[in-house]
Parts: structure tokens; sequence; C-alpha cells
């Protein structure tokens, strides 16, 4: 839902207004009188015996309440426009004795919370921050949001996807870049947006969910601010870090410059951390263990600059572009165990691969509003990744009498140019719920890639009596060229023929072509002394063409506020067609899908509402299952690409009920949603006789399916400074492989419960205690029944205490226990210890030493494991990570407000 939304059911929609009233002590309080006038309104109510009260059908604007009780001073509220919504939960008002002096309202640690349908707004001057607190570790306060280890932002279980400043994209819209430079202090509020279109929130078709946006606002005095910040620090072993920004806002005209240099593995974007440490730096409250999660050693530089202004009175502008170098090393192991009929191919590696990459992207937004109120958005999207890799690798491959020792090196150079660009236009009518809504959208993306392979190795036969001793080897130069351009295009005609009823007419039509063309060339054969020896067998000229078009009718019923019913059908032809120019052979498939589309909401009451959605799509197969070559650049592993694959159709229904308590503070929802695929694009596995050799194809069969079910419940216990958030989720897949020919199917059952509990006591000390518990089982029908089933518990603790105003000290443990994978190294139990030093000095304390120790007992570089089960196929791997290391970082905060007239 647009912000523009928001504020208009405010001006259309009768409210309701609640919340509590409590005395100096927090006790809560029976008997006062609650008056509330407006320019259509005029409502008293008198709070219950828990000091509850509830004003419903609030109608006018410019709202004003009075709280008044014998013995206690009088507080009036009152409330901005803009923030008006259907449902308001109004912090808690404390009330004085009457020798007070001081009237206001105050605020204490509660749930402040405007709730209105698709959007939750969260009033950010309830909560207690310390002084000079990033956005970040604000978000991990308020219930139903968490914040991850590498900085993803969760809200009510689900990711933000993108950031806006007052309703403008920041940095892109750039989570990281948002959360780790705003300060908590600048913002009045944060609103949890469910967005699909701006201009059509009501549509029915659909095959995508809702994707989640926070929206920041501004306080009046932080409108017109400039600020920013400097950070340096050093470590042992070679660790440093320098990053710098500054960001201007003068009423709507944005501008932040921002740049990072480190080696501490700080994720991208994080340029504005006040401590320099990344993705350490995440206070208390992650919802995972205290590792660093970032496999290898990094080195990262990082420059980008954002830009938002009005260029009229109606004209919006913002754009942005990043810069980021990143170069890693990741050293390793793995094991990759296949299972066939009297035959298991065990693969055991040690790996080092080198990565360089260098990424640019630049972002650009136009919004204009016509005089007759017709809109038009133009988003441009341009980035260019180039990336070098050096892959280099020892293995032994066994069956039950052939062991393959030897050598793999690849090393390849990518460059890959990427432009989208989509244009909206909405046509406004007088006639009210009157849409017409026309978008293109165009893709152009290319990738050259170079890349040479080497593959060596000795083979030792056991079989006879005498064993066979073999060499192998094989050296090819490949280049490579892919290119794919797409178009979509969508038109959408919305017409209300009665008081309740809408019908959307829809067509939408998407065309994609991919081409590619291969060249490999044999570095071990040569004709003449300068000549060059293709191999025909390898090489490929290949195009090949998507297309689908989707002509539906959808009907949407709204009889009152607490029930809505989409209902639509549609008829989607699809085309998929290929062709070999060399061979001359073409091979075309074409289907025509039904698609009927439903979804149903119900207001079950005025803090709870219940929905019920389904949706069809299709996924079309991607160059490496279609293009038709026999790749064994890997000796190993070889793959062959179908050219006759079909588009998989997928279904999928879900249901989600959600409940607020706001009497009590508590938020819950839970959803359960089933996925079945037809023509699910699948692998079909061939080992040869008398070999460690594999040959992997595609196909397309029926049977897939998958169930998902999560639930999320935060309360807080005894008070608002205790927060229970717990949550867990179940998945289980039923996927499908061919292995020899035979079917195979792999059940996979993933459960995993988590609890955190926070304590705040008073402004001095702050702690996390978390448990979270993973169950991942694997089976796997053919050839034999096998069965995996790994279990991980984590515990955690984190302490935050501040001694004095100045002085800032702070602890993180965490111990994992893993059991039941099927490799020793995977079955590892480390704990994990932070902790670190804080001093804060100059006026404002506008500057921070800090000193920190991160894994004090240096296991942390263990802990890059990684494991997946298809197929017949068990993988297990464990990669470096960042170690033990000490660091001193100082960070200095800049900031200016405009002088006063």
């Amino acid at each position: 839902m647009g912000l523009g939304s928001v504020g208009a059911k405010a001006q259309t929609e009768s409210r309701q207004i609640q919340g509590f009233v409590v005395d100096t002590a927090g006790t809560r309080l029976k008997g006062v009188t609650v008056r509330l006038t407006s320019t259509q309104d005029t409502v008293t109510a008198i709070t219950s015996n828990a000091g509850y009260y509830r004003v419903k059908d609030v109608k006018g604007s410019d709202i004003r309440i009075s709280y008044s009780m014998l013995g206690y001073q009088i507080v009036n509220r009152t409330l901005s426009s803009q923030n008006l919504s259907s449902f308001i939960v109004m912090p808690n008002v404390v009330l004085r004795p009457q020798s007070s002096l001081i009237e206001g309202v105050y605020i204490v640690k509660t749930i402040p919370v405007v709730y209105a349908g698709d959007t939750i707004q969260y009033n950010m001057d309830a909560f207690n921050f310390r002084a000079n607190s990033l956005l970040e570790e604000a978000l991990k306060q308020l219930p139903g949001i968490q914040v991850s280890r590498d900085g993803t932002v969760y809200a009510q279980g689900k990711p933000i996807s993108s950031v806006q400043v007052d309703g403008r994209k920041f940095f892109g819209g750039d989570v990281l870049t948002a959360t780790r430079n705003l300060p908590a202090d600048f913002i009045k509020s944060i609103q949890i947006l469910n967005h699909r279109d701006d201009h059509a929130i009501d549509r029915g078709f659909t095959a995508e969910d809702p994707e989640k946006i926070l929206n920041i606002v501004l306080k009046d005095d932080r409108k017109r601010i400039s600020f920013g910040q400097l950070t340096g620090g050093v470590g042992t072993r070679e660790r440093y870090i320098g990053s710098g920004g500054f960001n201007r806002f003068d009423d709507g005209q944005e501008f932040s410059l921002i740049g990072s240099i480190n080696n501490t593995n700080t994720s991208l974007f994080s340029f504005g951390s006040p401590t320099g440490i990344g993705e350490r730096e995440k206070s208390l409250f992650d919802v995972n263990d205290f590792v660093d999660p970032t496999d290898g050693l990094n080195n990262i530089k990082s420059l980008g600059f954002s830009f938002s202004d009005n260029l009229g009175e109606h004209t919006q502008f913002n754009a942005s572009y990043s810069f980021t170098r990143k170069e890693n090393v990741t050293e390793g192991n793995s094991i990759l165990s296949s299972d066939y009929v009297g035959n298991r191919i065990r693969n055991k590696e040690d790996y080092v691969i080198t990565n360089n990459d260098n990424f640019h992207r630049l972002t650009a937004e136009l919004k204009h509003r016509f005089k007759n109120h017709d809109i038009l958005e133009v988003k441009p999207v341009f980035s260019y990744n180039e990336v070098s890799v050096w892959n280099r690798r020892t293995r032994l491959v066994e069956n039950n009498n052939i062991t393959n020792d030897g050598k793999y090196r690849d090393s390849s150079s990518h460059k890959n140019p990427n432009l989208d660009l989509d244009i909206l236009y909405a046509k406004a009518f007088k006639k009210q719920g009157r849409k017409l809504l026309g978008s293109i959208s165009f893709n152009f993306n290319s990738q050259r890639k170079l890349e040479e392979v080497w593959d060596y190795y000795v083979s030792v036969d056991s079989t006879p009596v005498d064993p066979i001793i073999s060499q192998f080897e094989q050296r090819y130069f490949i280049q490579q060229r892919n290119g794919t351009d797409g178009a979509r295009a969508s038109l959408s005609f919305v017409e209300p023929f009665s008081e309740y009823s809408t019908l959307e007419f829809l067509y939408n039509y998407e065309i994609t072509d991919m081409t590619t063309q291969r060249i490999v060339e044999d570095k071990l054969k040569f004709r003449e002394p300068d000549d060059f020896f293709y191999v025909d067998s390898l090489g490929v000229n290949y195009n090949y063409r998507f297309r689908n078009s989707r002509m539906g009718l959808n009907y949407q019923y709204t009889p009152n506020k607490t029930f809505k019913a989409n209902i639509g059908f549609a008829v989607q032809p699809v085309r998929l067609t290929s062709f070999l120019p060399r061979e001359d052979m073409q091979y075309t498939y074409e289907n025509v899908n039904l698609v009927p589309t439903a979804g149903f909401k119900w207001k079950l009451n005025d803090e709870a509402d219940w929905s019920v959605d389904y949706v069809g799509k299709n996924n079309q197969p991607n160059l490496l299952h279609i293009i038709p070559i026999r790749d064994n650049s890997n000796s190993q592993n070889i793959i062959v690409g179908n050219p006759e694959l079909k588009a998989e159709f997928s279904n999928r229904i879900s249901t989600t009920l959600r409940k607020f308590v706001t009497s009590r503070g508590q938020y819950f929802e839970t959803n359960f949603a089933y996925n079945y695929v037809v023509n699910k694009i699948v692998s079909d596995k061939k080992a040869f006789s008398g070999s460690t050799i594999q040959e992997t194809t595609f196909k397309n069969t029926d049977g897939y399916y998958d169930i998902k079910w999560y639930y999320l419940f935060n309360t807080p216990l005894f008070n608002e400074n205790v927060q229970l958030d717990i949550s867990g989720n179940v998945d289980y897949y039923n996927n499908l492989s061919y292995i020899n020919d035979k079917r195979n199917t792999t059940r996979q059952f993933i459960y995993s419960q988590s609890a955190q509990l926070r304590y705040t006591w008073s402004d001095y000390f702050e702690s996390m205690f978390n448990a979270n518990y993973l169950l991942n089982n694997a089976s796997y029908t053919w050839p034999i029944s096998t069965e995996i089933t790994g279990h991980s518990l984590l515990a955690s603790a984190a302490t935050k205490s501040y001694l004095g105003e100045h002085v800032t000290l702070g602890t993180e443990v965490s111990q994992r226990f893993n059991s039941g994978y099927a490799s020793s190294f995977m079955n590892i139990n480390p704990t994990i210890i932070n902790a670190y030093l804080e001093f804060s000095f100059l006026q404002n304390k506008r500057a921070l030493l800090r000193l920190q120790g991160f894994d004090l007992l240096d296991k942390n570089k263990n802990m890059g494991t990684y494991s997946e089960y298809v197929g017949n196929d068990i993988y297990e791997a464990k990669n470096n990570r960042l170690g033990r290391y000490f660091m001193v970082t100082l960070n200095m905060r800049l900031q200016k407000y405009p002088k006063k007239k």
C-alpha cells in the first residue's frame, strides 16, 4: 500500500482510537474521563478496570483528546491529520498528581501502533533508544521486527526488500545503507507496507506475494539537516577499516555520499556503521548466533551516492550510483557421495577459490503527475559486473574398484552489462473506482565469458588381478557469449458496476529471446604451430524464445469493510521455440494454461484478519537446462542440456491469519501454503559402468510439491521491559529426480523453532537470551532407502551495560551443537565469544572510541559449513572464515542544523 493510499483512507473512513491510562507508577487507572473532539465528533469515554478506553466511529480530522480525573493533572493530546488511519493505538498516557506544574503527554515503553490493513506504523517516540543509536539497533526493539547477522530486516516473518525515506527510495532502496546510516533519533515513525503496486492496490491478478517495504518518516525538525560520520580502525592479523559518509536532507531534497574500505567482511553498503565493525556490529538482539556468516577472507572497497529532489511541483526524481570491488579468497573441502545400484561414487575435494568482483549499479526514477492527474513513472536500472575467478582443486574420486587422483584448474573472466527499463502510465478518471493502467518493461542482458580449464588425474582400476593404471588430461579454452533480451507489457482496466463490485479486464504479454555462442579450443591438439584446434561437438550456436500471453477477467466484491473477495479466470497460451542454425534443427513446445485466480480476506474484528489466496505462474527453463551441448569441461560431471524442455506451471494456495491484541501488546501471525508444480524441471543422472564419471541432463515430470507453515508470536512478559519473541516453521519438499532412468523421490523435512527473550532495565542494562533448534531430515528412495537426520541447537546470550554516561561494556556468547550429519567436519560444536568496550567523549558524545575482541576462542574460522541433499547426492562442505582478532576504532559524528530565522 502506498503512502498516498494511507492518507486517503484517513480522510474517507471512520476510525477507532484506543489505549491505556496509567499513573506515574505504571498502574492502570480506572474511571478516567476521556473526551475526544474533532471537526465532526464530540465523544466521551470512561476507562475500564484495566485502564483501557476505546472510541469508535470517529469521522472528523483535527482530533484532540483530553484525559482527566479528580486528583490528577489534565493531559491533552492532538493527533496530526497526516497520521490518521482506520485503527490507531495511542501510546500509554501518564496522569501525574495535581501538584505537578507540567502539562503534556508522557510516553512509556509500550506498543504504539497505527494498524491499518496492509500497513503497520510504529511511533518511535514511544521507545527508549540510547543516544546516537542507528536505525538498525532501534529496529531490533520493535515488536514483530527482527534483524539477522547480515543486516537483513524481517517484518512479521518476511524480509524487507526496499527502504524509503518520506515516501522516496533511499539509495535505490538499499536496506543496509538506510539501517546503518540513519540515526534513530531523527525518525518520527516507521511504516511497514505490504506493497504490490502504487496505483493498482486491489488488483486480483498477481502471481507474486506482496513485497514488504520499510518507509521512514523523519521528524519535522530533521527534514533540514546535514549529518555524517568518519570511522577508522586497525587491529591484529592486519585487520583494518575506514569509512565515511555525508547526508543532506532539505525538505524533500536528499543527497548522500558514502564510502568504505575494509578487510573485516563488512557487508556491502554498510558504510555508516559508527563503530565500523560491519556485520558484527549488531548490538544485542541478533536472531542468529554471533559467528561471522561470510565464507572466506574479503577485501572490500565501496563508494556510492544518492540524490532525490522535486524537479517541479508535480515531478519527483531520484538517482543513485554504487560501486563495489570485492576480493574474496575461500579455502575449503567437500565430500559428494552419489549412490547407484552396487556403485557409490565418492568425490573428496580440497579447493582454493579466488574471486575478484567489480560491480557498478546506476538507478533512476522519475514520477510525474499531469494536470489531469494522470501519472507517468519511468525507472531505468543499469548494472555492469566484471568478475575474475581462479578455481584450484585437488580431488580424489572413488567407486568400488576405481580410484582417480588428480587436479582441476579453472580460471575465467566474465563481463556482464544489464539494463532494465520500466515505464508505467496510470490514467485518471472522474468516476470513482475506474482505473486504466498500462506498463511496459524491457530487459537487455549480455555476458561474455572466457574460461580456461585443465583437468588431470591418474586412474587406478583394481578390478583385474594386476591393477590397470592410466592417465587422463584435457585442457580447453572456452569462449562463450550469452544474450538475453526480454519485453513485458500489460494493460488493465477496472470498472465499478455496482456499489460493491468491480470488474477488471487484464492482458499481459511477455517475450524472452536468448542466444548463446560457444567455441571450445583443445589446447593439447594443434594442426599447425599457429593454428587452433576447435572441438566441434562442444561448440554451439543456439537461439531460444519464450513467449506467453495472459488474458483474464477478475471480479472483486466488497460488500462491507469486513469482507473482500477476488475471483478471476485467465487463459495463458505458452510457446517455446529453439533453433540450432548449424544443424538446421528447431524445437517447439506449445501449451494453453487455464488459470483460475481467487482471493478472500475477512476482517474478523478490529484486531484480526484472515486471508486465502490461490495463484498460478509459469517458470521457463534457464539456459543451463536447455543449451544442447555435451559440456565435459569437468570430466567427472558432464552436463547435457535438453532443448525440448517445457515450461513449469506452479499452483500455489496459501492462507494467513493475523491477530493484534492491543490490550496486551501482542502480535500473532501464521501462514500455511501448498505449492504443486506441473512439468517440474528435474535432473536426470546416469553413471557410466566401470567409471567414476556421471552425466546429468534434464527432463519434465509431474509430482513435485512443497508444504510450508510458519508462525510468529510477540508478547511482553510481566511488563513492557521484558519482550518474548517465539517463531517456528515447518517445510516439507517432495523433490523428484531420475537416476539411471529410474524415478527417485527425495523427501526433505525441515523444522525450526526459535525463542528470544529481551530484557531492558532502565537505561543501564540490556540483555538477550536466545534458543534455536533446527531439524533437517532427508530421505531418498533409490537405489536404496537412505535417510539422514541432522540436528542443530543454538543457545546464546548477550548483555550490554552502561557504566555511567560515557562508558559501555558488552559481551556476546553463543554455543552451537550439531549432530547427525554424514561428514564428521559438519558435527562441530563451536563456542563464540565477543566482547567490546566503548568510550564516548567530546560535546554531545560525538566521538566514540571502541575496543573490540572478536571470536576470543578462535572458533569462527571453522564455521563455514554447508549441506545439500538432492536426488541420490549427499553434498557437505566446510569453508574458512575470519578468525579471532582485536581491533580499535574511532568514530566521529558530524551534524549541522540550519540557522533559525
